[in-house]
């Protein structure tokens, strides 16, 4: 059975929605699941609905433009939160990790492999989940020297339990996952959750591949899939 995993963005501490990751053009979300943008009563719904944990994504904290890490650390008190806060290196995330129940490393914000290394030491495997981030068809990593090809091997090395293979361009647009990108992560099928413009369609074809974890955000918040 697929596990349906709700995304939620936040941005000046209440939730947000947007395509692309344009993150400038975010508005305030609109959703089946509460008649308000706040995060926590959005949370708790979906926790009653069937969610069994939530992405979230701190905006802010990315962008180092400020923190929504009191409201993850709220929701994470009764829903299991996979937290997004812009992990550089070994130091943010052993401050990140008093938020949530797992700490995401996104290639988008990490500084160097070696400190993708230096959590993996660390910490056990279970505290973390890994962010291939892609845009245009390209990993999205402005900090690596690497392919999306090197970084995939790097991947099958460590051995996690747990990896997001997330197309920023499809994020909101409803066009439907990237399926070269499954095809070029195919080794790492049983350890993936994928994440993008992710459609009823898709997500039954996925799981006929063997894609048991998908995240959903646009499509979930407007009804057209359901956990």
């Amino acid at each position: 059975m697929m596990e349906v995993i709700p995304v939620l963005d936040l941005k000046s501490g209440i939730a947000v929605s947007g395509q692309s990751g344009k993150r400038d053009t975010y508005t305030p979300l609109k959703t089946v699941y509460s008649t308000s943008s706040d995060p926590v009563m959005i949370s708790n719904s979906l926790r009653h609905n069937g969610a069994r944990r939530i992405y979230v994504a701190d905006l802010d904290m990315i962008e180092k433009k400020g923190s929504n890490l009191d409201v993850a650390q709220k929701i994470n008190l009764f829903l299991p939160v996979i937290l997004d806060c812009g992990v550089r290196n070994l130091e943010t995330f052993k401050f990140a990790l008093k938020f949530a129940y797992k700490i995401i490393v996104a290639t988008e914000t990490l500084e160097s492999v070696e400190e993708l290394d230096k959590i993996c030491e660390k910490f056990p495997a279970s505290r973390l989940v890994v962010s291939v981030d892609v845009k245009n068809g390209k990993l999205y990593a402005p900090n690596l020297d690497l392919t999306m090809e090197e970084f995939k091997d790097k991947l099958i090395k460590l051995n996690l339990p747990e990896i997001i293979l997330l197309d920023i361009s499809q994020v909101g647009t409803y066009k439907g996952f990237n399926k070269d990108l499954i095809e070029k992560f195919i080794d790492l099928k049983t350890s993936l959750i994928l994440g993008g413009g992710i459609t009823p369609e898709d997500k039954e074809k996925l799981n006929t591949q063997g894609i048991k974890k998908v995240l959903i955000g646009s499509a979930l918040h407007n009804g057209q899939i359901h956990l």
